[in-house]
């Protein structure tokens, strides 16, 4: 397998990938390479089954949550500048990012091809399209299973508020 040819071919895919993660280019160019060291070395696990772009978005995903836990990046909650009503504001964002905790711990359990459909579409902003390429399977294909992942989600979240 020509690796050049791979990163010559999946490099802006897994950029664009990290960038809707990170929200930071130099993290995503960092990642980015250390994603395809990472790939290189491990090139000869790849089997060959999935489109090599999915194997490629796994690590990837995988490299930068490992950076976030290394450099201790959190979800930080920053108080309003303003005095308009801070016990209901603070109220509203702890219960966001209790919400925003338990969406991204049912993420991590979620199956694939949900999980990794979801990611490509909410993270990676890619389009329905590219991500039905990336999996061998069609853009409706892509906006099905997106469409499921999200009602999945979206019954936890039910269930979660309900109890």
């Amino acid at each position: 397998m020509d690796f050049d040819c791979i990163y010559k071919s999946y490099y802006l895919d897994v950029y664009h990938f990290l960038c809707g993660l990170s929200s930071n280019k130099e993290i995503a160019e960092d990642i980015t390479q250390e994603t395809f060291t990472k790939a290189l070395t491990a090139i000869n696990s790849y089997d060959g089954r999935k489109d090599i772009r999915a194997w490629l978005f796994t690590i990837t995903r995988n490299t930068y949550f490992t950076y976030c836990k290394r450099e201790k990046i959190y979800v930080e909650w920053e108080p309003p500048t303003e005095q308009v009503d801070i016990q209901t504001e603070f109220i509203d964002n702890l219960i966001n990012k209790e919400q925003v905790e338990k969406i991204h711990n049912f993420l991590k359990n979620m199956k694939d091809p949900y999980k990794i459909v979801f990611e490509l579409r909410i993270h990676g902003e890619l389009s329905f399209e590219k991500i039905g390429r990336i999996f061998g399977k069609s853009s409706g294909w892509a906006r099905v299973t997106y469409y499921r992942a999200k009602m999945k989600i979206l019954e936890y979240m039910e269930a979660e508020n309900n109890e």
